[in-house]
């Protein structure tokens, strides 16, 4: 009898431990269920955030736009004469802005052409946003990063270049690229960058940019290293000035409203057998005096707006004046007559 009353509490009290084990796992489960729908709700916080002009601006082929501000789009001035160029206007700009239609108002049924209206109209606000002081920092900021690439010229040393279009109005041509070093225009290497319009990007904003930024801008001169057999121009080549100074010293430019920057001036010149193909040739370099640069930034002062040096021949003052001349009606009386 007393060892059965000895093991009675023990099945007593190993119930009870039983009964706190199920219950302390109850409530462990609980507090698992509350822990997983909070992370539930943090993890779906930053896709309710997500914008359209974010969301657009992270499209493939869209690494060359910068996100422009919503309070640069509902300000009035900087949409002048953008209504007339865009269809469906006030559903694109509803979009664009993330502004829930009005009910009463009549439901467009295809979507699609208020998202390609949503595009022009975003892309030819773009134009205007980054010719602004905001607008040409978040495009320094991608510069200096180098989400626009780099000149594919050998000879421009790749040098970072910028996009830009070559006409202002929307639908005529697609985006190129522009290298400050040389001058010219190149297409983008990727073919996703075929559907972007080079309207959204203007011919004023590359220039603008590199005036506004001189610092990363290259200079308009180029002394070649020593030993180098090319020559930049007619006079430096000849002028024994230039090969006594030095030519290892760190660049200065006394322009402070030139490139701050030293340029790549180097230009190929077509060898045969280590002989050079003169440009008289059917097969010579063509065009190759618009890649030279002038020594120093004196000589920019010596030729005209023409490129032709000043004092070269006592022709120059003549054709001046037979430029400034009018000429008489006689001397047009066959012009166009076949």
């Amino acid at each position: 009898m007393r060892r059965l009353q000895q093991q009675e509490p023990e099945v007593a009290q190993g119930e009870i431990e039983e009964e706190e084990v199920v219950s302390g796992v109850a409530e462990g489960d609980e507090v698992m269920e509350d822990a997983d729908d909070g992370r539930e709700y943090s993890s779906s916080t930053p896709t309710s955030t997500l914008t359209w002009i974010s969301w657009f601006c992270a499209l493939p082929g869209h690494e060359y736009f910068c996100e422009v501000s919503e309070d640069f789009i509902e300000d009035d001035f900087n949409l002048t004469g953008l209504n007339a160029m865009v269809p469906f206007w006030k559903e694109a700009m509803e979009m664009v802005l993330d502004v829930e239609p009005d009910e009463d108002a009549p439901k467009i049924p295809d979507v699609s052409i208020v998202e390609a209206s949503a595009e022009l109209l975003y892309g030819l606000v773009h134009q205007r946003y980054i010719l602004t002081r905001a607008g040409l920092q978040a495009m320094i900021d991608k510069y200096d990063g180098g989400s626009f690439g780099s000149c594919p010229r050998v000879y421009c040393n790749g040098c970072n270049i910028v996009p830009c279009g070559r006409s202002d109005l929307p639908g005529l041509d697609t985006v190129k690229l522009y290298c400050p070093n040389c001058n010219d225009i190149y297409t983008p290497p990727s073919s996703r960058f075929q559907g972007v319009d080079g309207a959204f990007f203007g011919t004023t904003f590359p220039h603008l940019f590199f005036q506004s930024y001189r610092e990363i801008a290259p200079a308009p001169f180029y002394r070649p290293p020593s030993g180098s057999s090319s020559s930049m121009s007619g006079r430096s080549s000849g002028s024994p000035q230039h090969s006594q100074e030095g030519r290892h010293t760190a660049f200065v430019n006394p322009n402070p409203h030139g490139g701050q920057k030293p340029a790549a001036g180097g230009v190929y010149q077509p060898k045969i057998y280590g002989f050079k193909v003169s440009e008289r040739a059917k097969c010579g370099p063509r065009m190759q005096w618009m890649r030279l640069r002038p020594w120093s930034p004196e000589e920019l002062d010596e030729v005209d707006s023409r490129g032709r040096w000043i004092d070269d021949d006592e022709e120059y003052e003549d054709e001046q004046e037979e430029e400034g001349e009018d000429k008489q009606m006689g001397e047009f009386d066959n012009v166009g007559i076949l």
